[in-house]
């Protein structure tokens, strides 16, 4: 969070919603987004409603749209594409399948048949225990004079209060832990290890939530000897919630700070 932002959420309907950003930074240039969603009737649950259409514009022309279907009770659908002003950059397929103790998905990145180019991931998880998941993931890539595969293994135990998550492959490893004290305060950390570049990193994050002022914050410090904090407040009766944010890293001695007012 740097510079100064303000969101305005305005819902049209029960199904479309726009969203206008502007961003004032001080490091990089201004910018202003427009968005807007559209969801279908079919809901599965309250975060997951079909058909669902997303776009995303900027004032230099550049898009970002998504679109979700849902072609069967078991398997969902999504396509992605960007564009830099009058460039497409991406384009993006996504198929998942949701069994009743498992998951596979496979997404096909970029394909171009005229340069035989793509790229190619694929998920498999697998309900071990009504705790423990355990699966893999594989990412192919192919490209004139180049290509390769890397395989990951992954796995993931959640508790009552707190969920552990670790991946392994030939890049190095991740891991996390999340943990619930209480309604009010929740805390992280993660751990990552690249074997190409040598490199080690720690993290610790943390949430405190304060119902009764309607302030959330959280706090977050790694192994970079960076500190950052956000404190997020709402304004009731007013649609308005104010963000501060400041973060500092101490080994490149760069400091930033910024605020957002979101409206809606």
């Amino acid at each position: 969070m740097e510079g100064v932002k303000l969101i305005v959420n305005k819902a049209l309907s029960s199904h479309f919603q726009v969203t206008h950003t502007v961003h004032m930074s001080t490091l990089g240039p201004s910018n202003y987004h427009f968005n807007a969603t559209y969801v279908g009737d079919r809901q599965l649950s309250p975060t997951e409603a079909f058909p669902t259409l997303v776009g995303d514009m900027d004032n230099c022309g550049s898009l970002n749209a998504q679109v979700l279907h849902l072609v069967a009770e078991r398997i969902r659908t999504k396509a992605v594409f960007q564009t830099h002003q009058s460039k497409f950059m991406t384009w993006q397929f996504d198929g998942e399948y949701r069994g009743d103790d498992c998951t596979a998905t496979l997404t096909l990145g970029n394909p171009d048949l005229l340069s035989e180019s793509v790229i190619m991931v694929a998920h498999f998880l697998q309900s071990v225990t009504s705790r423990l998941v355990l699966g893999g993931e594989m990412v192919y890539h192919r490209r004139p004079g180049e290509e390769g595969a890397i395989v990951t293994l992954a796995g993931k135990y959640t508790a009552l209060k707190w969920v552990a998550t670790l991946n392994i492959g030939y890049g190095g490893a991740h891991a996390s832990y999340y943990h619930k004290a209480n309604e009010q305060v929740q805390v992280g950390v993660e751990l990552e290890a690249n074997t190409r570049l040598q490199d080690t990193t720690f993290a610790f994050g943390y949430q405190l939530n304060l119902p009764q002022a309607n302030m959330v914050f959280r706090g977050l410090l790694d192994s970079n000897w960076c500190v950052g904090g956000v404190l997020e407040k709402k304004l009731p009766p007013l649609p308005v919630t104010l963000a501060l944010g400041a973060f500092l890293n101490h080994w490149k001695n760069r400091f930033h700070c910024g605020f957002s007012v979101i409206v809606g």
